[in-house]
C-alpha cells in the first residue's frame, strides 16, 4: 500500500461527464449537504474525477439503464485522502452534532468507524469508487432508494428490509447494473460501488480536485 502526495493525478483519470452521456454531477462533499456539515478538505471544485476503467464501465451502465429511461447521478467519486483525514477530525469532535438527525440517528460518532460506515482509508482515494444512484432522465427526479445517501443506518444496506419492496427493487436495479458492468457492491451501503480489477489497488491518492 501507498500513499500518493504528487498534486496532479495520473493520466488514467479522467471527468467522468466526458465519458458518461447524460450523467448528473452532485458531489456532496463539495458543498455543506454532508454529514461533516461544510466543504469537505480536498473537493475545491465539483469535478467527477474516475480512473477510465471505472468511467468507462460505469458508461456502460449508463447506456443499459437510457433504454429504461434513467441516468446516473453521481454523488462521490474520486475522493482525495486529506478528505478522509477531515472526517476522522469530525468524528473525533463529540461536541459537533449538527448533522446527527439527518445522517447518523442511530449511532454516536466514535460507532460510525468502528461499525464501518466510515473508513480510515477509503477505497475511493484509490479512483476506481464511486458513489451513485438512479434518476429518471426526464425531470431528474431520484429513484426512491428507501434512504437518502449516507444515512448511517441499517437501513441502508442493500438488503435492509426497513425499506418497501419498490424501494428495495430500485435498489436492486441500481446493483444489477452495476455489478453487470462489473462493479462490485458494499453491503452497508446501497451506493457503494467499486470496480473490479481497479488500475491503482494499492494507491490512496491525495490530489485535491481542482
Amino acid at each position: 500500500m501507498s500513499v500518493s502526495a504528487e498534486p496532479v493525478l495520473p493520466a488514467l483519470f479522467v471527468d467522468v461527464p466526458a465519458v458518461v452521456p447524460n450523467v448528473i454531477v452532485d458531489l456532496r462533499y463539495a458543498g455543506p449537504n454532508n454529514f461533516v456539515g461544510v466543504r469537505v478538505d480536498g473537493y475545491e471544485a465539483e469535478r467527477a474525477l474516475l480512473t477510465r476503467p471505472a468511467a468507462e464501465a460505469a458508461a456502460r451502465v449508463a447506456e443499459g439503464l437510457a433504454r429504461q429511461g434513467l441516468v446516473l447521478k453521481l454523488l462521490d467519486c474520486y475522493r482525495p485522502t486529506r478528505a478522509v483525514a477531515h472526517f476522522a477530525r469530525w468524528a473525533a469532535d463529540t461536541n459537533d452534532l449538527g448533522t446527527k438527525a439527518d445522517f447518523y440517528p442511530d449511532h454516536d460518532k466514535p460507532e460510525l468507524f468502528d461499525l464501518g460506515y466510515i473508513a480510515g482509508r477509503s477505497s475511493h482515494s484509490r479512483g476506481s469508487t464511486l458513489d451513485l444512484t438512479l434518476a429518471h432522465a426526464s425531470d431528474g427526479t431520484e429513484l426512491d432508494m428507501g434512504t437518502p445517501f449516507d444515512l448511517f443506518s441499517e437501513r441502508s444496506w442493500p438488503a435492509s428490509l426497513a425499506v418497501t419492496d419498490a424501494q428495495r427493487d430500485n435498489r436492486r436495479l441500481l446493483a444489477a447494473a452495476m455489478t453487470d458492468a462489473g462493479f462490485e457492491p458494499f453491503l452497508m451501503e446501497w451506493w457503494h460501488f467499486t470496480l473490479k480489477g481497479e488500475p491503482f489497488p494499492d494507491t490512496y491518492f491525495d490530489a485535491p480536485i481542482r
